[in-house]
């Protein structure tokens, strides 16, 4: 299961672009907290320890325990915002969740193994659905939701319906297909066209008579 990740916040009284900015450069990242019928709060990070903690992240299933002075709140990650350019972390939003509560959060779906038909006919292995929205007790959320796909052959695919995950109500439609084995390309030769030759063809008519012929034409002409 998703392990807990912990990390320190500070309350913050200042807010708006320009208290931002100058967090920023003193190395702390403007945060808040919302959810389960509180008021949001607003908090700010170490842009040090933030790095750490998103590297560990995986998604918004990641169960992180927000620790604000003395209090410790189990949240899950909902946003974060990066500086279009640099791609910086520049705001982070935290979402408060109780252990005895059933939420919802997606979670990616992780492909196991190499297909038979990939292995043994050439097929190409494409998947369609990448993420599985589930409902589930913070405690029981799996970090990645691993399927099995050595069996499939060509032409053979997985659905939604064929994904078992313990402790956990799946959200999406049974019917989707999640990933398949296709057939292996084939390249089209282009077609090269004859060209047909044609019979009888004329020579081209000359525009200028040879030199020996407007000789002889000239003599003529002067007799």
């Amino acid at each position: 299961m998703t392990q807990t990740i912990a990390i320190t916040a500070e309350p913050r009284a200042e807010t708006g672009k320009g208290a931002a900015r100058t967090m920023r450069r003193a190395g702390r990242i403007p945060a808040v907290i919302y959810g389960h019928h509180r008021e949001s709060e607003t908090l700010s990070l170490s842009a040090i320890e933030l790095d750490k903690l998103l590297q560990g992240v995986t998604g918004g299933s990641s169960v992180i325990e927000l620790k604000v002075g003395a209090k410790k709140v189990q949240t899950l990650l909902r946003e974060v915002q990066r500086h279009p350019t640099s791609r910086t972390v520049t705001h982070v939003d935290f979402y408060e969740i109780h252990a005895g509560e059933v939420i919802t959060v997606g979670v990616p779906i992780h492909l196991i193994g190499t297909p038979e038909g990939v292995r043994n006919s050439g097929g190409i292995l494409e998947q369609f659905h990448r993420e599985l929205q589930i409902e589930v007790l913070p405690k029981d959320i799996p970090a990645v939701i691993d399927v099995d796909v050595n069996d499939l052959e060509i032409n053979q695919s997985l659905h939604i319906s064929d994904i078992d995950v313990p402790n956990v109500k799946i959200l999406d439609d049974a019917t989707t297909t999640v990933c398949g084995v296709m057939p292996p390309r084939v390249e089209e030769v282009p077609e090269v066209e004859e060209i047909e030759e044609i019979e009888g063809t004329e020579e081209p008519e000359l525009i200028r008579k040879p030199k020996e012929e407007e000789d002889a034409a000239e003599g003529g002409e002067g007799s």
